[in-house]
């Protein structure tokens, strides 16, 4: 018996989602919140701007009412950009299950932090819907490559192991490999932050620096993920796996990810607004690292990347001088648990 599944986005991911979902035999009602974008996908079956070459099945069903999409849903995967999150979830509480015997589970999908609260995403889903079954996925996935079923591991996080059971067997198949784990916090964060190491990565690119270059950002970088991550509470195996090192590699090294074109665009002189638009996709490393420094001053952890990176987006810092600050600084040991 298929699940009945409702996706909160119409983006790429989204689409990608649908795709993978559809195949696996469940039946998908896809929201945008706009009409006209669903009057194309009810038209084409495809989204020719975000995700072209993806024809989701006849099945997929697309609306531009949220009600339809959420109410009697078995799962509902929210993926929007995490600045709207908030909002979403005010959307969408009217038509939830009041049924105690109706088991609903949310599962985000939308990697970011919110700036004025400093709220992971699956905090911000709680705490606008209280004691609703939430799980997160995430991991090194390229919408464009899900969409064509290239193989993909991924993690599913929740609370209750039966609930990550339950995305898990949902969600798998031959090319789309989920694992399950109980650090919610750490997938979140490793999940939220690889975007702002992916956008210095770009930088990098942009500036003409080589590999020597971004295997330094991507080794430093997990490292300061990692940092912050345990002093929130996360745990360190976490930011060696899929959501941690794995995305990071992913989303540092290939052109499908918006964020290191991001910051190639900024390496080559131009703004964040500049970059952001012409990548014409919501670059969530730029919402993020705002909120990445707060968390660090917060917790009191050295973050020399994420402080550079904003200085770039936001003080006018130029992209080389930021480079050249990190590799003055003061002479560290790199590893601190390490005996003479």
């Amino acid at each position: 018996m298929s699940e009945s599944i409702g996706i909160i986005g119409a983006g790429s991911w989204g689409i990608a989602l649908a795709y993978l979902l559809s195949v696996n035999g469940e039946d998908v009602t896809v929201w945008s919140r706009s009409e006209e974008n669903v009057r194309k996908l009810q038209q084409d079956h495809e989204n020719k701007d975000k995700l072209p070459g993806v024809i989701l099945n006849e099945s997929v069903k697309f609306t531009s009412d949220i009600e339809k999409a959420v109410w009697d849903k078995d799962i509902i995967v929210i993926v929007v950009p995490s600045a709207h999150m908030r909002s979403v979830c005010k959307q969408i509480k009217p038509y939830l299950s009041n049924d105690p015997n109706k088991k609903q589970v949310i599962v985000n999908c939308s990697k970011g932090i919110e700036e004025d609260t400093l709220m992971i995403m699956t905090d911000v889903i709680l705490d606008e819907l209280p004691g609703t079954d939430v799980a997160v996925l995430s991991g090194p996935s390229h919408a464009e490559e899900v969409g064509k079923g290239m193989p993909t591991t991924i993690v599913v996080g929740a609370f209750d192991k039966d609930t990550a059971l339950y995305v898990q067997k949902v969600f798998m198949n031959d090319v789309f490999r989920v694992y399950i784990s109980p650090d919610m916090l750490g997938i979140e964060i490793g999940a939220a932050l690889k975007n702002v190491i992916a956008l210095a990565a770009g930088i990098a690119d942009g500036l003409g620096y080589g590999d020597n270059t971004k295997a330094a950002l991507v080794t430093r970088g997990i490292t300061e993920i990692a940092r912050l991550g345990i002093a929130m509470g996360g745990n360190f195996e976490t930011f060696c796996g899929l959501s941690g090192i794995g995305d990071l590699v992913v989303t540092c090294a290939s052109m499908h990810s918006r964020n290191r074109r991001a910051g190639i665009l900024i390496g080559q002189g131009k703004s964040a607004k500049e970059a952001m638009d012409e990548v014409h996709m919501v670059v969530e490393g730029v919402y993020s690292a705002k909120a990445a420094l707060k968390l660090a001053q917060k917790y009191n952890v050295d973050m020399p990347i994420v402080e550079q990176i904003n200085a770039v987006l936001f003080d006018n810092k130029s992209a080389k001088d930021a480079v050249a600050e990190l590799m003055v600084r003061d002479p560290k040991i790199e590893t601190h648990n390490l005996d003479w």
